[in-house]
């Protein structure tokens, strides 16, 4: 028999999380994407949760419950019912310790995930997109050639989240022998990172453009020596910015059933309207539908199964539909729903954003 209901556990998680969310993280959404900056205090109180220690093993100093796809997505979804922006830069840290738990050496683990167990927040982030039209992760323009014993990374690449408070950086990057991953710090030589980035959505989360021209890295940095699963750390990926759109989905649909329970047309409140009945029962479907895809990729991630094929019908399914319920929100609160007074518009622009999130989460 199938099983959808979480574990005391993962319940215990979610609660936590969801009110964090609702308590910490939504009273500030608004500041947050007016001022372009996440509030000073969040990421120490985030810290102090374990949204990183936590999947990183006991032996390096973490937590010891150890990484769970499952577990990830329930918390991406709770963290983005707050804020995107928000959970998205609270979250930057695991884009880096994440692939490391998953497809890093013994050295490797050794030598970087104890630096993320300290009782402060620790800046990490990756550079995976590239400004391409026809990007693709399965493909990378940013190249890195042998040289001698070391590799040569040369590349563009943007929307790398935290890039100038970073202490170190994952690159993805295409090597002789296929996709590769190479652990660098930011103070390489070569290395230029460009201005802050000014995008539609997510305002508060610092993205900058990063710049490599021949930056030399040791063959020991490179991700896994060469034997890493970079198609699981883009599956990973994939869960990832689904379960955050379930998050986003679900503050819009909330935020939209609310506004119609209150506002009255014609001596009636317009939720009984058929119209807009029809069109929160279709929200809400398609939020079940959206979470159910994730938490079966997830599901097989976390059963050591090949998740591809369910990670990208996730991710892509969870893109169309984030944007279709964020809409029908604003379009509930007719011209409201327009104006910065309410905050379906700030759902609309960050739920815009998913088709081009690939890299920015990971479960």
């Amino acid at each position: 028999m199938v099983n959808f209901k979480p574990s005391e556990d993962q319940e215990l998680l979610r609660d936590t999380l969801r009110n964090f969310a609702v308590e910490v993280l939504r009273p500030v959404a608004r500041e947050a994407d007016e001022k372009n900056a996440v509030p000073a205090p969040l990421p120490a109180k985030a810290w102090a949760l374990g949204l990183v220690q936590n999947s990183i093993p006991e032996e390096q100093g973490g937590f010891g419950s150890g990484r769970s796809a499952i577990r990830a997505s329930l918390k991406l979804e709770e963290l983005a019912y707050g804020d995107l922006a928000i959970a998205m830069h609270l979250l930057t840290p695991r884009l880096f310790t994440v692939p490391l738990i998953m497809a890093g050496t013994e050295e490797q683990k050794r030598a970087w995930l104890p630096r993320f167990t300290s009782d402060s927040p620790v800046v990490a982030t990756a550079a995976f997109v590239e400004p391409s039209w026809d990007f693709d992760p399965s493909a990378f323009q940013a190249k890195a050639e042998r040289d001698g014993g070391d590799y040569l990374l040369t590349g563009r690449k943007c929307l790398v989240p935290l890039a100038k408070q970073a202490g170190a950086m994952l690159v993805y990057a295409t090597a002789p022998d296929g996709p590769a991953v190479f652990i660098v710090e930011p103070s390489a030589t070569g290395i230029s990172i460009g201005e802050r980035e000014k995008n539609m959505g997510v305002k508060a989360l610092d993205t900058f453009g990063v710049e490599l021209s021949g930056v030399r890295v040791p063959a020991n940095a490179r991700l896994g020596g060469a034997g890493a699963d970079i198609q699981a750390l883009i599956d990973a990926s994939r869960i990832a910015t689904a379960s955050l759109a379930v998050g986003v989905s679900r503050a819009a649909f909330d935020y939209a059933v609310d506004y119609a329970k209150e506002r009255q047309a014609f001596g009636v409140a317009i939720a009984q309207k058929q119209a807009i009945a029809f069109m929160l029962a279709d929200m809400a479907t398609e939020i079940d539908s959206m979470r159910l895809l994730a938490w079966q990729a997830a599901w097989k991630m976390d059963k050591g199964e090949p998740a591809t094929r369910e990670a990208y019908l996730a991710s892509q399914y969870a893109a169309q539909a984030s944007l279709k319920i964020a809409d029908n929100a604003l379009q509930v609160l007719g011209g409201h729903g327009y104006i910065r007074d309410h905050l379906v518009e700030l759902f609309l622009r960050n739920a815009r954003g998913f088709a081009t999130f690939d890299g920015l989460a990971i479960v």
